[in-house]
Parts: structure tokens; sequence; C-alpha cells
């Protein structure tokens, strides 16, 4: 185990605020283990009795699978008027949970956490359910760097292809033989797939989602046209699915949070371009298990390490377009904004350094522009910095 720090130095000042602290994110990113680092902290300066932890997978608590019930145990366990921390894990397992977190944060004097995995709890129903009253949290799996925490390696480079092939998710790292991660991965994205997905929007064509999940998983950081797939199946398996469908069985993918979907931004227009999107998984690993005979992306594979970095560093991130050139990621915080282009390797091939590098030709601000790839060397010209990703995902 390895400590959480971003995500404690971000939760920290709410610790004693009545607003509902929300931890979401895929499941099995470590959400339980932030918790439990949470209460370690909680206990330097709290009673033990006053930090009620419940983890709703726990067949212990079952029978507090309904909003009532709940409320009746907590009440019960409220002896005094000090400030209670409650910590819930997996709230969307109870039935109507919002109405007793609700009642609770309301009547009592109480800090409350939930964490939850489901599209109840990752929608924008959220807000509807907790009537505003609530900060979230959205917790991916390890970064690179975290990785590097946890294994101490003497390779960076090994490390590296290694999280490129498994991803990020942190109970994979339990396991040495390629057999052991594969079946662990596997049972987690149909817990994904089957808790998440399907039977929240009652999905009923599994061949059709699955053959299009199967599509997103295996082809990460590509430019996506319903289009194609519409014409792949009306040309190959006279098959007519509509382009409503394809976009409904997307939307899904993203609140299950196997996806995330980015949008395109006109650099000399100022404006998103609706309808152009480009799709990255939230860890690599779990898309490994989907592509058994597929050629590796390994171009693509890094520029979605690289998206989700960004991400967990807190970038708004959008994909450039001007003119006839796309910029990988247009990143913005606090009102700055930088430029990345990633690629695995330039080497000596001056036609991918001009692809790179060329990107920015028609950019003439002056934020910060970076190339990102495997090159061991510095590539850095006319005020564009190169880093070799490693480097950049560990901070050098």
């Amino acid at each position: 185990m390895i400590i959480r720090e971003k995500y404690l130095e971000d939760i920290r000042p709410f610790y004693d605020k009545d607003l509902i602290k929300v931890i979401t994110g895929i499941r099995r990113s470590g959400k339980s283990t932030l918790l439990e680092q949470i209460i370690a902290e909680l206990k330097k300066k709290v009673n033990q009795n006053h930090i009620i932890y419940i983890n709703f997978e726990d067949v212990t608590y079952t029978k507090l699978n309904e909003f009532q019930k709940l409320n009746d145990y907590i009440l019960n366990l409220l002896k005094d008027k000090q400030k209670y921390y409650l910590l819930f894990d997996e709230i969307q397992n109870v039935a109507g949970w919002e109405k007793t977190i609700n009642s609770l944060k309301a009547t009592q004097n109480v800090s409350i956490f939930i964490t939850g995995s489901n599209s109840d709890l990752l929608s924008g129903e959220l807000a509807t359910y907790l009537s505003g009253r609530y900060v979230s949290f959205k917790m991916q799996p390890f970064t690179f760097k975290e990785v590097c925490l946890l294994k101490k390696p003497s390779n960076y480079e090994d490390l590296f292809l290694d999280y490129i092939k498994w991803g990020g998710m942190p109970q994979r790292f339990e396991f040495e033989e390629e057999k052991q991660i594969r079946t662990y991965l596997s049972d987690v994205y149909d817990s994904i797939i089957m808790k998440d997905i399907i039977r929240r929007f009652k999905i009923n064509d599994l061949d059709l989602f699955n053959r299009i999940m199967e599509y997103m998983m295996t082809t990460p950081a590509q430019s996506f046209s319903a289009d194609n797939i519409v014409n792949y199946f009306k040309n190959y398996d006279n098959r007519v699915v509509s382009k409503e469908t394809i976009y409904n069985y997307l939307e899904y993918m993203c609140q299950g949070l196997l996806i995330n979907k980015v949008e395109r931004y006109d650099v000399r227009g100022k404006r998103i371009l609706n309808g152009k999107y480009k799709y990255y998984l939230t860890d690599l690993g779990l898309g490994r298990i989907m592509n058994t005979s597929k050629k590796e992306q390994l171009g693509a594979y890094v520029e979605n390490i690289v998206y989700n970095e960004l991400k967990y560093r807190g970038y708004d991130i959008k994909i450039g377009n001007i003119e006839n050139t796309e910029i990988d990621f247009i990143a913005l915080k606090d009102g700055k904004k930088e430029y990345y282009q990633v690629c695995y390797q330039i080497g000596d091939n001056e036609k991918i350094s001009e692809r790179e590098f060329g990107a920015y030709k028609e950019i003439d601000d002056n934020y910060p522009k970076y190339v990102l790839s495997m090159d061991k060397f510095d590539l850095s010209e006319n005020g564009i910095i190169h880093k070799n990703i490693i480097n950049w995902l560990l901070d050098k």
C-alpha cells in the first residue's frame, strides 16, 4: 500500500466541514484504501468511538440494504453531541441511500464521507440526490509515479513497458504472473460491465454492446466516427444500427468510467467542435484483456497515459484542431494553457519529427508547447520543449 497523498491533500481541508465528501472512481481504483488512510489520519485527533466505517460490500452489513435500516443503525451509534465521522464505502448498495445521508447531515453533528462506483453516484443525478451539499473527488488507478513508489524499480523503462501493458489498477500489482493479472483484470472488467452498465441501463442487445465495447477498448486515442461503425455493421453484418444507439452505448461506458470522452477545440475559431470526440481508456490494463490479436499501438497507448496524467494533475483537456493539423492535448488550469504532442519515439525519423514539432507552426501564442516521447536525448527546438515521457511522468 502507498499513501495516495494527492487525494488526501485535496480532501483534508474538508475533514471537519459539513459538506458531504463524495469519492468516486472506477471499481478497484483504491477508494476503500483511501478511506482507510483518511481514518488513520482522523484517529490522530479524534476518539476512535466517533469514527464509524461501513463497507457495504461486506456481507456483515447486508441487512443495511435499505435507507431506513441504515438510518436507524447509525442513530443508535451516536451516543453524544460531539462530531462523528461517518465513512460509507460503496453506498450505492443501499436502496434510497441519499435519504439517510441528507437526513444525517441535516439533523446530526457529523462529517460524512461516501464512495461509490456505479452510475447513480457518478452521474449528474448526484447533484439532485444531495441537493448540492457536497464536494466530489474522482479517483484514478495508480499513476506511473505512484507505481514507482510502490515497486521501487531499478529500471524505470522496463516498469513503464509493464505499465503500458497492464495499466495501474492497484490490486493487479499483487500478482506476478501474466495469467493471474489477466484473470484479475477480467474479473474487474466483468464486474464493471454487469453491475455498472448492463444492469443499470437495461441493455438488451448484448452482442452489439459487447462488439462496440471491444472496439473502443482496443482502439484507444483514435478519432471516433459513428458513421464508420454504422457502415461496418451494414456492410459486413447486413445489420442496421443507428448512430443514436452507438452514442448511447458510449455514454453508458463513460458513466461506468471505462472510457473518457474528450472534446475537440477549434484553436482559430475558439469554439468546441460538436460531435467531434476522442475517447481514452481509464486504464490500459482493462483494454489489454480484450486485445488478444490486434497489433500493439504504442503511440496510442502513451498518448492515453499522458491524457490520464494530465487529468490526474487537474487539467481541463481538449483536443486541438487548427486547419488540417491536430494538437494532441490543450491542457487548461488556473487560467493557464499548455500544449502537448505525444508519440512513442522520434529518433532520427524526419517525418515523425516534422509531424510532432510542425503541429505548432500555426500557433503563435507564448504558452508552453511540449513534445513527449521515449527518446532519451533532448530534441527541443524553436522554443518547443521536448521531454522524455518517463521523466515527465516522474516530474524530472
